[in-house]
């Protein structure tokens, strides 16, 4: 995980549907307006939200995970920024199936940091977390032993990801243009069908 951008972990995330894991793209848009609605009354009301699935020890280590999978950078915020930490209360409660990926991984994590350093790891300092991630982020990489680890750092990037990218904040980091009004359509720029190795001129000769 050192040194990842959000640029690289969209990188990483392209190759993923959005809300594959959860097979039901209706769950994604919920869990999204959940999150929304939080943050929304949290703000109005100053009173943090309180989880529903997650205890407070559970909540401590998923804030601070999130963030390390995608932080704040110079284009927008963060994972909790985006309420990806609530969007994933309502997944946990929405699917009970996934709720041991979510509860067994995070003790799994505990367990790990307190083993290595001592302290759950919402206490660990940022270069201990970091080691622990390193030997979880990237599969092929992974220490022997470390296979439950890899497991859940998997699915919980992903949900990361899937919470990120369907809330505000997310769609606006990707500067999505969609649903614009376009008054005049110049073509696809010369750079990108460069890029693609087509032409509209081979296009017409077919």
């Amino acid at each position: 995980m050192s040194g990842i951008s959000r640029r690289d972990m969209l990188g990483l995330m392209a190759a993923v549907p959005v809300g594959a894991a959860l097979g039901d793209f209706r769950v994604l848009e919920r869990a999204a307006e959940a999150a929304k609605n939080a943050l929304a009354k949290q703000a109005a009301t100053g009173v943090a939200y309180v989880p529903e699935f997650f205890t407070p020890e559970e909540w401590r280590a998923l804030r601070v995970l999130v963030d390390l999978i995608i932080p704040a950078d110079d284009r927008s915020g963060s994972a909790t920024d985006a309420g990806v930490p609530e969007y994933m209360d309502f997944i946990a409660l929405d699917r009970p199936s996934m709720q041991p990926n979510f509860r067994d991984g995070l003790k799994w994590l505990d367990d790990e940091s307190r083993r290595r350093f001592g302290n759950g790891f919402a206490d660990l300092a940022d270069a201990q977390r970091k080691a622990i991630l390193d030997d979880i982020a990237w599969p092929a990489r992974a220490p022997a032993g470390m296979e439950e680890g890899v497991r859940f750092f998997n699915f919980f990037r992903d949900q990361t990801a899937s919470g990120f990218w369907s809330s505000k904040v997310g769609v606006e980091d990707l500067q999505y243009m969609g649903n614009t009004y376009v008054a005049q359509w110049n073509g696809c720029p010369p750079e990108a069908l460069e890029r693609l190795g087509v032409s509209y001129e081979e296009w017409e000769r077919r």
